[in-house]
Parts: C-alpha cells; sequence; structure tokens
C-alpha cells in the first residue's frame, strides 16, 4: 500500500519525510507499505514567536492565507476550552471568526491540488495527515466519495491515518467553508482510519470531533464479515461436492481436496 503523506502547516515534504522517517523505514522494510510525501503549494514564513519550531525552511501551507492572519485559526484552536465536548469547541472557534480566512475558492484550490498528486501517483491507495495536513486529507475523502455518487468513479483512497487533525470542511453559503461535525452531518468518512493525539494535544477538540466523524471499525466489519461467511459458505458447499472414496476395514473417508493430494478425515 502507498501512502500519500500530507504534512502540517508550515510543513514541507522535507521536514515531514524526517519526521515519520522511523515509521516509515519500518514498514518499508516489512513490505508493508511505500510513501510519497507532498506539500502545500503556499511558501510562507512561521510566524513571529515560532521562527525555529517548524524546522529548515522553505515552509509552506495548503491553504492561501495571505488575505488575514495566517496563524489566527491555530491560535484559536489552541485555546478552545476542555470541558466542552468535541463539537461544541469546535463551533466556538468557527464561531469566532468573520469567516474571511476560509475562502471557499482557497479551500477548492487545496483539494484540487491534492486530486492533481494523487493523479500524478497513480499507486498512492492511502493517506498519512498530520495537522492541516489531515485536515486537507479527511476533506479530500469525503470530497472524493461525493463525486463518486455522482459519476460512479471508485474513490482511490481506501485507508487513512490522521495525526492531531480536524473534521473534514464543506462549503457553506457563498463564502464560507465549516466543519462538518458528527453530531450534525453524522457519519461522513467510510474507509478504515487510525487516529494518533495526546491527551494533552493543544488541538485536541479538533482530533476527538475527527474521531467521532468515521465510521466505527465494528461497522466495516460488520459489512465484511457477511461476505466472509458467504465466502467460506460457498467453498464449504462446492467441498462437499467433491467425490469421496471409502476402503474396506477403515473408518476414515478419504476425500480428493486437490489434485494429487489425499485428505484423511474421521467419519
Amino acid at each position: 500500500m502507498k501512502f500519500l503523506c500530507l504534512p502540517g502547516a508550515y510543513g514541507s515534504a522535507k521536514n515531514f519525510k524526517v519526521q515519520l522517517g522511523p515509521l516509515a523505514d519500518e514498514l518499508q522494510a516489512r513490505g508493508v507499505a511505500t510513501f510519497e510525501y507532498s506539500q502545500g503549494s503556499h511558501e510562507v514564513e512561521p510566524p513571529e514567536g515560532w521562527e525555529d519550531y517548524f524546522g529548515t525552511r522553505p515552509l509552506y501551507r495548503f491553504l492561501d492565507t495571505r488575505r488575514g492572519d495566517t496563524f489566527e485559526s491555530l491560535r484559536r484552536l489552541r485555546h478552545m476550552p476542555y470541558s466542552v465536548n468535541a463539537e461544541d469547541a469546535m463551533r466556538m472557534f468557527q464561531d469566532c471568526g468573520e469567516g474571511d480566512d476560509w475562502h471557499q475558492q482557497v479551500w477548492r484550490e487545496a483539494l484540487d491540488d491534492v486530486q492533481k498528486t494523487i493523479d500524478e501517483h497513480p499507486d498512492v491507495e492511502a493517506l498519512i495527515g498530520y495537522s492541516e495536513g489531515a485536515m486537507v486529507g479527511a476533506s479530500f475523502i469525503v470530497d472524493e466519495a461525493t463525486k463518486a455518487q455522482k459519476t460512479g468513479r471508485e474513490p482511490r483512497i481506501k485507508f487513512a491515518i490522521f495525526i492531531s487533525g480536524s473534521p473534514p470542511l464543506k462549503l457553506e453559503g457563498d463564502n464560507r467553508v465549516v466543519a462538518q461535525l458528527a453530531d450534525e452531518a453524522g457519519t461522513v468518512i467510510d474507509i478504515p482510519t487510525f487516529h494518533i493525539f495526546g491527551c494533552d494535544d493543544a488541538f485536541l477538540g479538533g482530533a476527538v470531533a475527527l474521531y467521532n466523524n468515521v465510521r466505527m471499525l465494528a461497522d466495516i466489519l460488520a459489512k465484511l464479515i457477511p461476505d466472509v461467511e458467504a465466502r467460506y459458505k460457498e467453498k464449504k458447499e462446492k467441498a462437499d461436492e467433491e467425490p469421496k472414496f471409502y476402503y474396506p476395514g477403515r473408518r476414515d473417508t478419504v476425500t480428493w481436496a486437490k489434485p494429487g493430494k489425499i485428505v484423511l478425515e474421521k467419519e
């Protein structure tokens, strides 16, 4: 499985490759996965006071926020209260801004950039997203599923890992982008996902709201298990139809499971 890796705000493909290095090296050594690293298309400078935090320059964002304070949204997220549930916290975050840094054109361009990268790498079928990259990745998965319903094109992304992410965003009204929250939109991500966040994560509310927005593994297995059971039943019925040979003086049934191979079964 090949992962497309999407770094956070003020990140880069180069820096994210270093951060994911130990995990990626282990998975590649086991032959489990390969990785393609991407980044936003908008080069940015880190905000004041964070000059040495984000690593080697150049740094990038997926969202073009030149028309507003590029760190304003992150500052608001870091100060969301832990006393309210994740969805209410996200609503407080959305309501405290005027929306002038969440233009629909900017968001569509970010999703189109991810689509272009995936189209350039036809073997990509999974995502790893961190922070802003997780939010963009989650939104892309929802957008891809919506397009699939209209066009019949099979979604490319089959699995995702979200590190300290936020709920997927949707377009609303003429010029607003808002989070799709579980208590309003229900389940919007219908593929297996793996979520990583810390109990003291500064963006914990967003990460939990994203987690609440995906289909639980039990629901996914509920879809898979009937199919597995059907295949097992079909295989068993086929085996029952195979010829059995009985030998005098023996209490074993000999079944020809495969050409040239005899299996002894107790009667």
